[in-house]
């Protein structure tokens, strides 16, 4: 059996497959297959995003450097899930690190390349926008969950403060 191309691979990715064939023959040109090895890092917290990666298998680490304390990791992401976003806006620079935690197939796109289809096609460069925000918004809101988890006080601790404490 044949490996499966980059087109095949994206039509078969929760963020790009019900994309037209149209869209994602032309993504795929700008797209190609990765393996990836724990420890490798993907990018760093303010270096240039030239590159996005639609992950196949593994765990990505998205962390972000703490002086004193090295690599803080927000979140773990795997199988079907998006690493990257800073591509798409200027001035392109990372705003976290990624780092893979297992290993890791993907496919990494050229950012540069999908950003001059998206000036091409505004339709696409639109549909890309949403389904980006969406990622974003479900990433803000998992942060946010770990946020409660980790500063709410449980009921008994809020009694036993009393009122207005």
């Amino acid at each position: 059996m044949a490996p499966l191309t980059v087109f095949d691979q994206i039509t078969m990715h929760p963020f790009l497959g019900d994309l037209p064939s149209n869209w994602l023959y032309r993504l795929a040109a700008h797209g190609r297959r990765v393996l990836r090895h724990p420890g490798d890092r993907l990018f760093d917290e303010g270096g240039p995003a030239r590159q996005f990666w639609l992950l196949r298998s593994g765990i990505v680490a998205l962390d972000f450097f703490v002086p004193g304390r090295g690599h803080i990791v927000l979140e773990r992401v795997g199988a079907d899930s998006v690493v990257g976003w800073s591509w798409s806006i200027p001035p392109y620079r990372w705003t976290l690190g990624a780092v893979v935690a297992e290993p890791m197939r993907a496919v990494e796109f050229d950012a540069a390349g999908v950003r001059a289809l998206i000036a091409e096609d505004t339709d696409l460069g639109r549909e890309l926008t949403l389904r980006l925000l969406a990622v974003l918004g479900d990433r803000l809101q998992a942060a946010r969950g770990r946020l409660v988890g980790l500063y709410a006080y449980r009921d008994d601790q809020v009694a036993a403060r009393g009122p207005g404490r």
